[in-house]
């Protein structure tokens, strides 16, 4: 199937599924919320063995279910092609390998930064460690992202939950977490984290080294906690994360700060501000600089913004 019918198709199936679950008398939106849909036609069949069905049995519900999971399976389809689509030939010049680097990087450069080598399964008790509360301070960094009730986060490079978890309660009624990571491990570890804390908003998916795995347009905000310097193919993943993002939608990078060189982490695992916005503000991925928020002990909160569309301006 060729891509630009896989995102046609899409596009017919989206608004189809979602009209039915809009109030009785609210316009067919363009754009509706799917927590719905999700919830119970994909979080459901995604969720761990014993938890029970959704009491909803109608026809219109197993309409949801079947399209639902259609949908997923499309925009999974289409991430992959687009990987696949991307322009692999241009990989030689836009990244660089040395044999001289720093042993915590994996000798990849990109626009004069090192990558780092990504944080394993076996890291998932550092990210829950009880002390981190007080050394990164996660409360306040969820509360300085200023989420809205229905909207709509993507946790790229999610890990086993922990951000997830704590946004998930912000942005209810009508919002939910679409928590990505690559690793099956992670992915299973945080889907038992957010059930042990009673969260039904926070959806697991899988993704690639070169996609989210997100489908165009669909988020509010995407965020990712010192995970963006340990992509492999960043300039990739920020391209499809940009097509992710909603008109008006942001992205958040929170990276250790290169600039202090107090904070006690490893080189190779900071980033200056100025480097962050060399490689995001690129004018193909249309995302620009919003503020810097520095209210944290050791990291900074990058903050960038997609430009509203005409509509929206009115």
């Amino acid at each position: 199937m060729m891509p630009g019918k896989t995102r046609s198709l899409q596009s017919v199936i989206l608004p189809a599924i979602q009209w039915p679950l809009a109030p009785r008398g609210m316009p067919a939106p363009k754009t509706r919320s799917l927590q719905s849909v999700f919830l119970l036609a994909i979080q459901w069949p995604l969720a761990p063995r014993g938890l029970p069905v959704p009491k909803t049995r109608s026809l219109q519900s197993v309409f949801l279910l079947a399209a639902a999971i259609l949908v997923l399976k499309s925009c999974a389809i289409c991430a992959a092609q687009d990987s696949a689509d991307s322009p692999t030939g241009d990989s030689g010049e836009r990244y660089e390998w040395k044999a001289d680097h720093d042993p915590n990087g994996i000798g990849k450069f990109y626009m004069g930064r090192e990558i780092a080598h990504v944080m394993g399964f076996a890291g998932a008790i550092w990210l829950e460690r009880d002390s981190r509360e007080e050394e990164e301070r996660l409360t306040l960094l969820v509360r300085s992202l200023k989420l809205k009730p229905g909207d709509v986060v993507a946790d790229i490079g999610a890990g086993s939950g922990v951000i997830s978890g704590l946004m998930a309660e912000r942005v209810l009624p009508n919002g939910y977490i679409v928590a990505v990571d690559v690793q099956d491990e992670m992915l299973l570890r945080l889907q038992k984290n957010v059930r042990a804390k009673g969260l039904s908003n926070v959806v697991p998916i899988k993704g690639t080294q070169q996609s989210s795995s997100l489908a165009p347009e669909s988020i509010d905000l995407a965020i990712m906690v010192d995970v963006y310097h340990e992509f492999e193919f960043p300039y990739e993943m920020m391209a499809d994360i940009a097509k992710a993002i909603r008109p008006g939608g942001r992205v958040a990078l929170v990276e250790y700060r290169m600039e202090d060189p107090t904070v006690p982490i490893k080189l190779v695992h900071k980033m200056s501000q100025a480097q962050a916005r060399k490689e995001v503000e690129q004018d193909e991925f249309n995302l620009k600089w919003t503020e810097t928020i520095d209210v944290l002990p050791r990291q900074h909160i990058i903050v960038f913004s997609k430009p509203k569309s005409d509509s929206q301006d009115r």
